[in-house]
Formats: C-alpha cells, structure tokens, sequence
C-alpha cells in the first residue's frame, strides 16, 4: 500500500507541471460575454476538464454539448489548471466565481476539485475552508440559481487518498448550500486511455463525448 502511494504521489506531482503549463497564475480577466438569446443562461465554474483542453475542437466538450442539447445558453470562463486554491491567484474581486454572479445565470455548475490534488500536501486546510467560501460566495450571489455541483473528475486508475477527501469535503458543501450533487464524476474516464489525448492527461474527442452521456444521464435523473 505505501509503494502504491508513493507512485501516485510520484505521478501527481509529474502531472501538475503539464496540466497547470507554463502559465501564470490565474489572473482576473474583463469576464466572459453573454450569449444572446432566449435560453437559460448556464455558466461553468471548472479547470481544464471543463474548458475542453484535448479536444479538437471547443464545440465538442461535454459542457458545450450539454448545453446545445438542452437549449442553454453557455459561459464558460473555466481555466487551465485552476483548483480552489491550485494556480489560484485571485480571491474575491475579478475571480471565476466573482465572474459568475456578475452574468446572474440561471444554472451554475461547479466542476472544481482535480488540480488540488497537486496541492492538497501543503494546503489541505486552506483547500477545505475555500471550497466552503467559493460555494457560499456563488449561492449568496446567486439566491435564484439552481446550482449543480459535480465530484472532482480524475484522469488516471489509481486514485490519491486526497481525491476521495477533497469529494467529500465538495459534496458536504453542496449540501449546505442547498445545491444539486452528482458523485461518481471522478471514475468516469478514469484510467481510460481510448479516452484521453496524446498527453495522456485530458479527454480526447471520444472522452468528452463519454463525459457527455454520463452527465446526461445524471442530469436526467436530476430532472434537468
């Protein structure tokens, strides 16, 4: 079991260089646009996973597919490498969340979780206080909103023991905000190589479009 962990460890760290890039932290941005339309408006709060990196091209992430399949309207300032606290560099003014209530969308959905694996050995406390804030920031701002919380996705078979705490401190959360959760997120292209792109780390076309099926179905049976 210890030599288990320490080859996930070994792979996390391995990992958080070419999912993070050479990039900054994230910064504040303008904030996305809104679509026009007649729609409800759904913005996504998420990393990479979310974004689309690895597909070939942005229309077919999942979260895209989800929404022109139902008629929504899509903001999606996700980023690369984000976490709640992971290549984090803004709290508060000018952040995703902060982005988020600006458009005021009628759904949210929160995809966050991955990328603070890569932090969780030196930030464990500071990642379970702001998964707390970044939830009650989003529903304070957002009284109206029906917002969907998802378990972290993972990318490889063997899971860090941080991942299934980091889900469980995102679906205690969730619950006490009042949001909608959808567990099992975290093995749905989990060790998957037909999956995922020449970098072996996101999802390629044939990922995303699983990706999609599977939150298909959770949102069905969430009546979405």
């Amino acid at each position: 079991m210890i030599a288990r962990r320490t080859l996930v460890a070994a792979a996390l760290i391995a990992a958080l260089a070419a999912l993070t890039g050479c990039s900054p932290l994230a910064a504040p941005s303008a904030g996305p646009g809104v679509p026009e339309g007649d729609g409800p408006l759904v913005a996504f709060y998420g990393d990479s996973y979310t974004l689309g990196t690895g597909a070939s091209d942005p229309s077919l992430r999942w979260s895209t597919q989800i929404a022109e399949s139902r008629g929504w309207r899509e903001v999606n300032p996700s980023v690369n490498g984000l976490g709640f606290v992971n290549n984090r560099g803004t709290y508060g003014e000018g952040d995703l969340p902060d982005q988020i209530i600006a458009v005021q969308p009628d759904i949210v959905f929160v995809t966050m979780g991955l990328n603070d694996n890569f932090s969780y050995a030196r930030a464990a406390d500071e990642i379970e206080a702001q998964i707390a804030i970044d939830l009650r920031r989003l529903r304070e701002g957002l009284p109206d909103a029906r917002i969907i919380v998802v378990e972290p996705f993972w990318y490889t078979a063997e899971q860090p023991e941080s991942l299934g705490i980091i889900a469980g401190w995102v679906e205690r959360e969730a619950e006490r905000i009042g949001a909608d959760h959808i567990a099992g997120a975290s093995d749905w292209i989990a060790g998957r190589p037909g999956e995922m792109a020449a970098d072996g780390l996101h999802p390629n076309d044939e990922g995303y479009a699983l990706m999609t099926r599977l939150m298909d179905e959770a949102l069905v049976e969430l009546g979405l």
